[in-house]
Formats: C-alpha cells, sequence, structure tokens
C-alpha cells in the first residue's frame, strides 16, 4: 500500500509539470503537483469509491480554492496584472480540474480505497447551510486577525499598495472576504460528508487540503509576484487562515457521531 500511495503522489503531480513547458522551473511545479495529490491521500484512501466520485469531491476544491479564491486575491492586491485576469481563471481552471481527474482516475487504478464501512452523520439541509456561513464568517476572523498582523509586522514594506486596493473596494471588501470564506467552506463540503474517517481526523485532513491546495503548493514555484521570502511568509499565514477554517468547517458541518467503534485509527493511514 504504501508503495502506491507514493506512486499515486508522483504520478499524480505530473500534471501541474505542463506548466513548466512555458514558466519553467520544471521541478517545483512537479513538487507542487506532489503536494496536491498528497493532500488528497486520505480521499483516495477513504473517500469515495469510484473515480467518478473521487473527482466530484476533489474537482470544487481546486477549482475554488486553488483557482477561484486565489485569483481573487490576486485580482484586489495585484492590480497591475488584471489585464489578463480572466484567461488567467479559466486556465488555472481547467488546469486543476486536469489535475482532480488524474488523481482520481489514479486512486482507481492503484486500487487505494479501503474497503471501510463508516456511518457518517449529517445534519439537515438548513443545518449545513447555516454552519457553511458560519464557517465563511469564522474565515473572515481569522483573515482580520491573522491577516492584519502579517502585513503590520512582515509585509507592509512588500504591499506598500495594499491599503490604497482595501479602500478603492470600500464597503465591499469584507462581503468580499466572507464570500470567499462560504465558498471555501461549500467547495470542501463534498469531502466533509463522505469521508470515512473520525470528525477530528477529517477535520485536520481537511484542513490541510485547504491550506496546501490555496497557499503551501502554489506557493513553492517561484512567480512574478513575490519573492522567496515573501511567499514563506505567506505560506505561513494562509496557514493560519486556511488550516482553522477546515477545522471550524467540519467540527460545525459534520454533528458527533455515537459510533466511534467503526471510526478509522490512524496508523490506518500508513498502509497495511
Amino acid at each position: 500500500m504504501k508503495w502506491r500511495v507514493a506512486l499515486y503522489c508522483l504520478v499524480g503531480g505530473l500534471p501541474l509539470t505542463i506548466a513548466a513547458l512555458g514558466a519553467g522551473h520544471f521541478p517545483w511545479w512537479w513538487l507542487s503537483g506532489v503536494l496536491f495529490a498528497g493532500s488528497f491521500v486520505p480521499i483516495a484512501l477513504f473517500g469515495p469509491r469510484t473515480a467518478v466520485g473521487q473527482f466530484a469531491v476533489m474537482a470544487p476544491a481546486v477549482m475554488i480554492v486553488t483557482a477561484l479564491c486565489t485569483w481573487s486575491e490576486v485580482v484586489i492586491f495585484f492590480p497591475q496584472f488584471n489585464q489578463h485576469a480572466v484567461s488567467n481563471l479559466l486556465n488555472s481552471i481547467v488546469t486543476y480540474t486536469i489535475l482532480a481527474a488524474v488523481l482520481a482516475i489514479l486512486a482507481r487504478l492503484l486500487k487505494l480505497s479501503k474497503p471501510l464501512e463508516l456511518a457518517i452523520p449529517r445534519r439537515s439541509v438548513p443545518g449545513t447551510t447555516l454552519m457553511v456561513i458560519l464557517s465563511g464568517l469564522a474565515y473572515t476572523l481569522y483573515y482580520l486577525v491573522f491577516g492584519s498582523i502579517t502585513y503590520q509586522f512582515f509585509t507592509k514594506g512588500y504591499y506598500p499598495q495594499a491599503q490604497q486596493a482595501v479602500q478603492n473596494l470600500g464597503p465591499w471588501f469584507w462581503p468580499i472576504e466572507i464570500a470567499r470564506g462560504v465558498l471555501m467552506a461549500l467547495s470542501v463540503l463534498p469531502i466533509i460528508l463522505t469521508l470515512r474517517m473520525k470528525r477530528w481526523h477529517v477535520a485536520v485532513v481537511v484542513g490541510l487540503i485547504i491550506w496546501i491546495t490555496g497557499g503551501l503548493a502554489l506557493l513553492v514555484v517561484p512567480n512574478e509576484l513575490m519573492n522567496g521570502t515573501q511567499r514563506l511568509i505567506h505560506t505561513v499565514e494562509i496557514f493560519t487562515q486556511n488550516f482553522p477554517l477546515g477545522i471550524t468547517a467540519v467540527l460545525l458541518v459534520r454533528p458527533r457521531s455515537t459510533q466511534m467503534h467503526a471510526s478509522v485509527p490512524v496508523s490506518s493511514l500508513a498502509g497495511h
């Protein structure tokens, strides 16, 4: 099982190296893809058992967290790159959708899914909707607190135009951030509702997925917007915002289960 998981990550990361054909940095793009694949290993093991099901739970995460929400931050804080904003968004969505499809097929070909049965408790549709909205509000709080700390103490010198960009949006800035939080929580809802693991294990997995797909995996690749120090700072900053969002979303959306005896032991992630 371990070698199949390793192969899943190594081969699954290759689709992102297509970007290296035009941008260079082949090893970094491959590493980025490997990180994406690694974040989805629990889905391959304990998520839906079919390739279509795997794709259905991964695609929303990469299309919204990776493509749309990251794109929206660039549009706000790097207006000089907005000339090709729409085409950049569409290219990103296509790229990461292909990645999700490859990972879903690989999980099936490598027979990674474990035959574990676990009843997953769920709330009513109105209750789930309310919890997703509350998750978005929580994300906005994390963004305000940790984003402000990062800006004041670490990145203010890099972004002298940031305050002006926020002022230009006026009262719309915070509704936009709330919407980003709601969208990210909504994008991982299929994962929360299908992952056959303990509630707290799911919370950690989802937190890592939102952080890796919305931060770490993107920032390991050199880019024209940020130098190495900036990318490192933002990797930590995004962890303080996205990881708590994942934890919060799972604990709010997924009620406690009384069937603890059927839960997944931590050691099972390592294989047989």
